[in-house]
């Protein structure tokens, strides 16, 4: 994809947040044109300070940032993933301090305008808890039709989940904001852990990074230290799993997909063991997934492409609109 198009951001700034920050504001298919944040790795607030910080070490604080929802449908924000991401969200590291403030709009309110002024163009990626895209879903009950297509990082649909054994974090921490918009009627793509957990930056990309001369570069490589040693635990070597940029990466069309059937997915927001789960229907995968009449959620399983090398380039200025 070469065209440029606009595109909305819904995150919990953390170190895969500043990651797929950092690649949208590179990648020739994006035109990021408003960020929102939700609690979720950290308390909204501090996640649209993370990010107001971020673009401007990009050179980008023309970006609006909206400050949205604090707790879930059900549930008080309960203080976040620190172990994962640091007290601060990103890994410890101190990011110089920008003066721009959020926009006096929420997120939600943000997300409906934007779709508004860009009327069956906008992308959303969204990367945090769906408790933002709900609100707006309330605020606004045509943004199905006002959103082109809708990105989440979440769920799991044939692996365990990260949270519990079937529930993946952004979805298992507002079950109910996730049912609520993975049944609206818009496009979507859901990336679960079924193909991010397979996908590893390596200690020779974060050193790549440290190495970099540009001052995002070597900030994400810093972060990345922090989060290898939580993934450390999880892999048994020093790497991460690339959650967020790799669905900012699908967004834009930037990687092909080797799996991704369209399906019915629903979300379990009960409150048993199951809390959490999206809920696949995949029985067709031995028929090579025929049609499912009234699905409209694409589940990515399998990429064609390794994302490391591509997530790298992009954050080095290296892509341009012809290898995308």
């Amino acid at each position: 994809m070469t065209e440029r198009r606009p595109l909305y951001l819904d995150c919990d700034t953390g170190i895969d947040d500043s990651l797929a920050l950092a690649y949208l504001l590179a990648a020739p298919g994006a035109d990021l044109v408003g960020v929102g944040t939700v609690s979720g790795n950290v308390a909204a607030a501090l996640g649209a300070a993370n990010t107001l910080d971020l673009l401007a070490l990009a050179g980008r604080d023309d970006i609006p940032v909206a400050v949205g929802e604090h707790d879930f449908q059900a549930r008080e924000f309960d203080g976040g993933a620190p172990h994962v991401h640091g007290a601060n969200g990103v890994g410890g590291v101190e990011l110089p301090r920008t003066t721009t403030a959020p926009v006096a709009e929420s997120a939600p309110e943000l997300l409906v305008r934007l779709a508004r002024e860009n009327a069956g163009d906008l992308r959303v990626v969204a990367i945090g808890p769906l408790t933002n895209l709900a609100a707006a879903l309330r605020l606004e009950p045509r943004l199905p039709e006002l959103v082109a297509e809708v990105t989440i990082m979440g769920g799991a649909a044939l692996v365990p989940g990260n949270i519990s054994p079937v529930a993946e974090a952004n979805i298992g921490n507002d079950p109910e904001a996730a049912r609520e918009v993975l049944a609206a009627p818009w496009s979507i793509t859901l990336v679960p852990l079924d193909v991010t957990m397979e996908h590893l930056l390596e200690e020779s990309h974060r050193q790549e990074l440290l190495a970099s001369e540009r001052p995002l570069s070597r900030a994400l490589g810093e972060m990345l230290g922090y989060y290898y040693r939580f993934y450390e635990g999880v892999f048994g070597r020093p790497c991460s799993a690339m959650h967020d940029p790799l669905a900012a990466a699908i967004a834009v069309g930037a990687v092909g997909l080797r799996t991704a059937p369209v399906v019915h997915v629903e979300v379990d927001a009960t409150q048993g063991p199951g809390r959490g789960q999206t809920i696949c229907d995949l029985r067709g995968r031995h028929l090579g997934y025929p049609e499912q009449p009234g699905a409209h959620c694409r589940v990515v399983l399998e990429l064609a492409e390794d994302f490391a090398p591509h997530l790298v380039d992009a954050i080095e200025g290296r892509l341009s609109a012809e290898r995308v």
